[in-house]
This record gives C-alpha cells, sequence and structure tokens, in this order.
C-alpha cells in the first residue's frame, strides 16, 4: 500500500507541475500528518488504497492571514506541536483525475493540527497578531468608554453646583431685596446702659454709624445713617468722646448725640494752670488744678449711676515710677526721675490747650493719653532742636517756658525768654516770684520777705539756675518764645500797674525805678 501511494503522489506531483497553482505548504504539512496517522490505523482502515483516484489527497489553498488568525493559544499544550518544524519538500500540483466507478471510495483525510513557527508562536503570545491588535483595540475602546463615563459624571456635578450657586444666588438676592424693602434693622427700645463712643477728627456720618455698631448703639449702620440725614444739625458734631445708650432705636441715638450732656472726656487746661489746686490769698477763691479739671471731665452718667474718676486718685497715679506707663517722652526721663516731689513730678508736661481724654479708661490710662498728646504738641514747635541757640536742653526749655507763662503777657514773652537766657548765662538768680508762689498753697502776684528767704527746689530767689520742673502748665507761645528769644540785652523786667504794663532794663538802678512805679501802682501790695 505504501508503493502505491507513493506512485499515486508522485503522479500527483506531475499533474500539478503543469498547472501555475501555488502550492499551500501549510495544507501539504497538514496532509502528510493526515497520511501518517491513516498508515498507522488497522488494515481494515486501508480499504480505500485500491481507489485510483488521487484527487482527495489535493490540499486545500488556505490563505495565510487566514491561517493565522485562529487562536494562537489552540496547541499550547500539544506535546507534538512544533514551534520551528522543518517544511515538508515541495510537490507539484497535478490535475485530478476521474474516480474509478469500481473503487471503494476513500475516506476524508483528517486534518492535522497547523505546525506553527516559533516567531508567529510568539507573536501570538505578544499580541502582536491580529488577535492581540483586537484585544488591543478592545481595550481602548474600554478605556474611552470609561473616560466618557467620568466626563459624564464630572458633567453632571458640574451642573449641580452650577444649579446650586444659582438657587442660592437667587436666594440671596431675594432676601436682600426683601431686607431692603423692610428697611435697616433697628432696636426697638428700650435702651441700655451708657457707652462711650469716640468720633474722630474727619469722620464721615457713615463711619460714625459704623462705629455706633461696634459699641452696639445701635441695631445697624444703615438705621444710624438713615436718621443722620434726616437731622441737619449733623454736622455741628465735634470730635471727641460721647457717652450714649446702648441698644438704642437709631432716631433717638441721633438725638443723643447732638445732646449738650453727652459729651465727656473734653479738658480744658488754661495757660499756666498748675498740677494741683491753689487757693488766692486775697479772696480765698479756690483755683483748680489740673487733676481736679480732668476728674470733672470723666464723669459719665447722673446721679447715683455717675461714675468719676477723682483727683486724688489722679494724683495717686501721677506719683507712679512706672514713667512708660505714664507717657513721659524720652527726653524728660531723667529729669522726672529726679523730681524732689513726687506729687509734682508730672507738672509742666500736660499742656495748655484743649484735650479729649476717653473717660472710661484707669486714671493712668488717661494720663498717659494726655501727656503723650501734650509731648507729641510740644515737639511740634521744634523743642527738640532748641537748643542751638539757647544752650538747653528740651526740658529745661520746658521749664523756662513755664516761667515765662506765669511771668509775662503774651507780647512780653521773647523779652522775657531773653531775660532768662542772659541771667543763666552770667550765673546770676532769677527771682522770679512766681517760683516762690509755686511751693504756696495760697498765692498772690507780691511775695513776703518769709516767702523769698524760704529754701525750695523751685524758689529762684534762694537758688541760681532754674526749678526743678516746670512750675505750670506752658502754653505753646511760651514755648516757642523760650525756643526763639527776642534779642536784647535786658537782665531786669518788672510789671507796674494792674494793666499788665511791664518795663525792661540792663541798668539795676533804672530798675529800682521802675519798682518804685509799681509800688506806686499798689501792684506790690501783698494780702498777708
Amino acid at each position: 500500500m505504501t508503493d502505491r501511494w507513493q506512485r499515486a503522489e508522485q503522479r500527483y506531483r506531475e499533474r500539478e507541475g503543469d498547472r501555475r497553482y501555488r502550492r499551500d505548504e501549510r495544507a501539504w504539512a497538514e496532509h502528510e500528518a493526515r497520511a501518517r496517522h491513516r498508515r498507522a490505523a488497522p488494515d481494515d482502515e486501508d480499504d480505500w488504497d485500491d481507489y485510483d483516484d488521487e484527487t482527495t489527497v489535493i490540499p486545500r489553498y488556505t490563505d495565510e492571514d487566514q491561517y493565522y488568525a485562529e487562536d494562537p493559544g489552540e496547541y499550547d499544550d500539544d506535546p507534538d506541536y512544533d514551534e520551528d518544524p522543518e517544511p515538508p519538500p515541495p510537490r507539484a500540483r497535478t490535475r485530478p483525475r476521474r474516480p474509478d466507478p469500481d473503487a471503494e471510495p476513500a475516506r476524508a483525510p483528517q486534518r492535522a493540527r497547523p505546525q506553527r513557527t516559533g516567531p508567529r508562536r510568539e507573536a501570538a503570545k505578544t499580541g502582536s497578531g491580529r488577535a492581540g491588535e483586537r484585544r488591543r483595540r478592545s481595550r481602548a475602546a474600554e478605556r474611552k468608554a470609561e473616560e466618557r463615563k467620568k466626563r459624564r459624571r464630572t458633567v453632571w456635578l458640574i451642573s449641580a453646583v452650577v444649579v446650586l450657586l444659582l438657587i442660592g444666588g437667587v436666594g440671596y438676592g431675594a432676601k436682600k431685596f426683601i431686607d431692603s424693602m423692610a428697611g435697616p434693622e433697628d432696636y426697638a427700645g428700650p435702651a441700655g446702659p451708657l457707652v462711650v463712643v469716640q468720633v474722630h477728627p474727619g469722620d464721615t456720618a457713615r463711619q460714625i454709624a459704623s462705629t455706633m455698631v461696634e459699641k452696639d448703639v445701635v441695631k445697624s449702620s444703615g438705621a444710624f445713617y438713615e436718621a443722620a440725614v434726616r437731622n441737619t444739625n449733623m454736622s455741628s458734631v465735634q470730635p471727641g468722646y460721647y457717652a450714649l445708650p446702648s441698644k438704642s432705636p437709631a432716631d433717638e441715638a441721633v438725638s443723643a448725640l447732638l445732646g449738650k450732656g453727652s459729651r465727656v472726656g473734653n479738658l480744658v487746661v488754661s495757660e499756666g494752670r498748675l498740677l494741683h489746686d491753689q487757693h488766692d490769698v486775697n479772696t480765698g477763691a479756690r483755683k483748680e488744678g489740673i487733676y481736679t479739671k480732668i476728674a470733672a471731665a470723666s464723669c459719665v452718667g447722673t446721679g447715683p449711676e455717675q461714675k468719676c474718676v477723682s483727683a486724688e486718685q489722679l494724683a495717686a497715679a501721677g506719683a507712679g515710677s512706672d514713667l512708660s506707663a505714664l507717657g513721659v517722652p524720652k527726653w524728660a526721663e531723667s529729669e522726672v526721675l529726679a523730681a524732689p516731689d513726687r506729687k509734682r513730678q508730672l507738672e509742666g508736661l500736660i499742656a495748655a490747650g484743649t484735650w479729649d481724654f476717653d473717660p472710661s479708661g484707669t486714671p493712668q490710662q488717661i494720663l498717659k493719653q494726655l501727656i503723650s498728646a501734650s509731648a507729641a504738641g510740644y515737639e511740634s514747635t521744634g523743642l527738640l532742636q532748641s537748643g542751638a541757640s539757647t544752650g538747653l536742653s528740651p526740658y529745661e526749655t520746658l521749664v523756662a517756658a513755664s516761667l515765662v507763662e506765669r511771668e509775662a503777657l503774651p507780647q512780653d514773652m521773647g523779652k522775657v525768654a531773653r531775660v532768662i537766657v542772659n541771667r543763666l548765662e552770667v550765673g546770676q538768680q532769677l527771682q522770679f516770684d512766681s517760683t516762690v508762689n509755686y511751693a504756696l498753697d495760697t498765692t498772690e502776684v507780691a511775695t513776703t520777705d518769709a516767702d523769698r528767704s524760704t529754701r525750695t527746689p523751685w524758689n529762684t530767689y534762694a537758688m541760681t539756675g532754674l526749678p526743678a520742673n516746670p512750675i505750670a502748665a506752658p502754653s505753646l507761645n511760651a514755648l516757642r518764645a523760650m525756643e526763639n528769644p527776642e534779642p536784647g540785652p535786658w537782665l531786669y523786667f518788672v510789671t507796674i500797674d494792674m494793666k499788665g504794663t511791664t518795663l525792661f532794663t540792663q541798668s539795676y538802678s533804672e530798675h529800682l525805678r521802675n519798682i518804685d512805679k509799681a509800688h506806686e501802682s499798689g501792684i506790690l501790695d501783698s494780702g498777708r
């Protein structure tokens, strides 16, 4: 049977050699495998070998692309599968003969498993073939689908947020509209306890309204502003501190602000005033000191609920040793620390003028506010640079200015300042009656021989040089006069009448004649 098969194969190759048909080598190899299988089968299955028609052994033409489109892992577990088989020898295609009717029909050959080469199988495993390409495309499609889902979720989320924002904006706008129709919030009353409110220089009605809300005087700034613009007297409001009822209706708050008794913490210090009270020798009238003036300006409220800082509390705070807490400027600290009397150490540091302070503060805080403001005013005149022409330190200039304030009228301040500078230069005693009166509880223009002979840290009849500290609150005019004294040779001066006429001279004999004129007018007569 084998010889017959070989002869049939030879005839098939000869016939196929004349045809221009490309043999499928892979299909031929498959055919060879089926042939080997049949030869190994039992003899009763070889009856078809008598069949002379060889058309059944012609291999089927198979396209390469179709062949490789099969599942690359189909034969991975087959032990007979050769990844790199040796290709079968080429054979010619022959024209099939007509079948012999007497011959037994040949059985259809079984299809052998295709032998795949190593590179092809590797390509299939790694996905580089068409099946791998389809899998990659499938995975890419899945990723794109997932991305589309994410984009849809993001769009929905953004849309939901936008809708919520629109709803919130519409709600807020509706609320504002309703509020605007209803008017600004306002207290209905009754009013609460008094609070202190500050109006700053240059404040507008809107700024004052904001301050009122911060202090809980009114419910809303809008309510106060509407009430303020309806009141034409708002333009008369002055900077300062005001005691107003808390939780007031806006109209009542505006009326309280404009009321006469609402302003508090407003202090007027006259020129030449001392810290402590003094009394006049002739009339016995009390001349209120600065501490007494501050205490009166600090009162908030009326009747049993009135709150004030006392003069005694202020004097105790003014005698403290913490100078920075009292607002004492650096250029005065050393002399204040050396003051011979702690009760008087702040003398002259509160300047003459009009001041505003917060009466709700402690005595120490009130003094610091006034001293700091006064120091800024002093320095604005050029106090720190004045020693170039006079040879005096800033604190000494302040002391000398207090003497000018107590000894001269405004028109004579420059000449009195020159007398001080001239006497200090030659070491001559100043001999000012004002320095004698400073240490006395009862004072007058004239002084007695006993008073002038009493030695104190301030009596310029009993010592040379300047007093230990200022003897009064100087005005800025007196300070400017001391910083720039009027040129002249004068060493003496005396006021000769009640009108304040003052004569200046360089000659001592002439000065004695001027004193006689003063006696004649009675200005130097003592009440003691």
